[in-house]
């Protein structure tokens, strides 16, 4: 571990003297990623050193106590909070998602169960928009697709994160969102008071930190161009405002209708699209993918879930890690940490085990 570290004293040293050059900061692209990497090694920098004070002091009290036996009933005490330091330490030198600091695209899905899988649609929306102001983060609608009693068929929102430390980062938190999300409950539409399971599903995507980050020539997209429709199918503008992009190459295809403006919908549209490409190209060069990313289903299945909601017994549990509580009111009001945190954790444990299986 003593090996490792140094070698990330040695980069965060590298980095303060970068960033402390004017050129880099006239790049903001390479500014952002400078700045997310120093955020991350301070933490290990600041943990590091934490450790070596708190050795120094347990050795210093050790020596002591062979004098005076009153400083021997502290060690017991120091050791302890040593290993915890310690234990902290090599949990932040587990190799880092570069995309934790990236801001995210998401997407929310109506599946399986109709007009209520809409309105589930809508109340994930609304949990994930709380869940978001709760830790500070900008969000803005790109595009939706609302059904006829209020619900959602596909809502797409860009969230914007405050810090530059990775830990806190939107894609951190976000990315174990990814997959179907099953709900539990008496519809509204219902009239016998029968409980009936539905299905949404939930993309998220990085997003690219500036166009130039990804630059997509003009001849790879096709673009076409066609009215708004509303609830219903009924067009809401006499214009043709809406735009459909489709990358020609890797046949992505991104919609957008959320505005007035032609110009407006096609820049949102290719802020959705570089977020696609930029997900399709790193799980085409990385070998081994993230659990998160794996975890993110491209349909809406209601046999691949990752999450129930079951409202009728205050329920919530994450299939993947075990999590369950029944405080599922307050989940959805936007109280969704210790669900996340619960992915997080999990994840830190399987790569502290390949990491162990690997020394």
């Amino acid at each position: 571990m003593l090996s490792s570290v140094q070698a990330l004293l040695a980069e965060h040293a590298e980095l303060q003297t970068q960033l402390s050059e004017a050129s880099v900061h006239a790049n903001p692209v390479l500014a952002k990623k400078l700045n997310r990497r120093y955020a991350e090694l301070n933490a290990i920098v600041s943990a590091y050193h934490l450790v070596n004070e708190m050795q120094s002091d347990l050795d210093a009290a050790k020596d002591m106590a062979k004098e005076d036996e009153s400083f021997a009933d502290e060690v017991p005490a120091m050791e302890e909070k040593l290993h915890e330091a310690t234990e902290k330490l090599r949990r932040l030198l587990i190799p880092r998602d570069p995309d934790d600091g990236r801001d995210v695209i998401m997407e929310i899905k109506a599946g399986e169960g109709g007009a209520e899988s809409a309105l589930f649609a809508a109340d994930l929306f609304r949990m994930y928009i709380q869940y978001a102001n709760s830790k500070g983060w900008k969000t803005e609608i790109l595009d939706k697709n609302e059904s006829d009693l209020g619900g959602y068929k596909d809502v797409q929102i860009a969230i914007k994160g405050k810090s530059a430390d990775p830990a806190e980062g939107v894609w951190a938190h976000l990315k174990y969102e990814g997959g179907v999300h099953r709900v539990q409950r008496v519809p509204v539409t219902e009239t016998q008071g029968r409980i009936h399971t539905s299905a949404a599903g939930v993309l998220v995507f990085p997003e690219v930190d500036a166009p130039e980050e990804l630059e997509i020539a003009a001849n790879e997209i096709r673009v076409d161009v066609f009215r708004s429709s509303g609830p219903g199918g009924q067009s809401v503008n006499t214009t043709d405002s809406a735009v459909r992009l489709t990358h020609i190459p890797t046949g992505i295809v991104v919609s957008m209708q959320n505005e007035k403006s032609q110009l407006q919908n096609r820049e949102a549209a290719m802020r959705v699209l570089r977020a696609r490409l930029l997900a399709a190209q790193q799980e085409a060069l990385e070998a081994q993918l993230s659990a998160a990313r794996k975890s993110q289903v491209k349909s809406v299945d209601r046999s691949e879930r990752i999450r129930t909601y079951n409202f009728p017994e205050n329920r919530i549990a994450d299939h993947r890690t075990g999590y369950k509580a029944y405080n599922l009111d307050q989940v959805m009001d936007g109280a969704l940490e210790p669900v996340v945190q619960s992915a997080i954790q999990a994840d830190e444990e399987a790569r502290l085990a390949a990491l162990g299986e690997s020394e």
